[in-house]
């Protein structure tokens, strides 16, 4: 059985970064409908990665992201939008995976990092822009998405049939080193 890649975030730092990270997608999922998109432009592109920064209703200073929307290969109305974020306190780095409305809840969602199982972690909500699924980024991980070449974010419409959606991990190292 795959182990587990996420714990659970303290509540105190879930609220705290919940309106960011909820704004950050909203942003991405925003970016990928068309044109009417004007805010949060990139600040940087780090191979397949965007960095998009916004300052949060009552926050003093900018939060940035790294960002990258996906599809599946075979099923292109099948997509994620992957955020990677350091908390304005700088304690915990956060990985927050929308994915769209129907997936099974229960199965959570699958990662793979170079075809090594990493395991699965549990949607915590679902928003009208799709299921949310998040993880406290350990340095394993961090150390694993650094090195590796591609991922494979798994999600299921059955217990039986998983979708695999894959990501580059090109440029993840030197975007995550630059997030604020």
């Amino acid at each position: 059985m795959p182990q587990a890649i996420w714990t659970r975030i303290p509540f105190r730092a879930f609220s705290l970064v919940l309106a960011l990270v909820g704004g950050l997608a909203t942003l991405c999922l925003s970016a990928s409908v068309g044109p009417a998109f004007a805010q949060g432009a990139p600040k940087g592109k780090f191979g397949d990665w965007d960095m998009r920064c916004e300052t949060p209703a009552g926050a003093s200073r900018e939060q940035c992201a790294i960002i990258q929307s996906v599809a599946a290969d075979d099923k292109p109305n099948v997509s994620l939008v992957v955020i990677v974020l350091k908390t304005s306190d700088g304690k915990s780095r956060l990985l927050r995976v929308i994915a769209p409305l129907g997936v099974l809840l229960p199965a959570g969602l699958g990662l793979k990092i170079d075809d090594t199982d990493v395991g699965r972690a549990g949607f915590v909500r679902c928003l009208p822009s799709g299921c949310v699924a998040e993880v406290v980024m350990e340095d394993k991980l961090i150390e694993q998405m650094s090195a590796g070449q591609s991922a494979t974010f798994i999600i299921f419409n059955t217990p039986e049939e998983g979708i695999g959606i894959p990501l580059a991990l090109a440029g993840f190292k030197d975007g995550f080193a630059k997030l604020p």
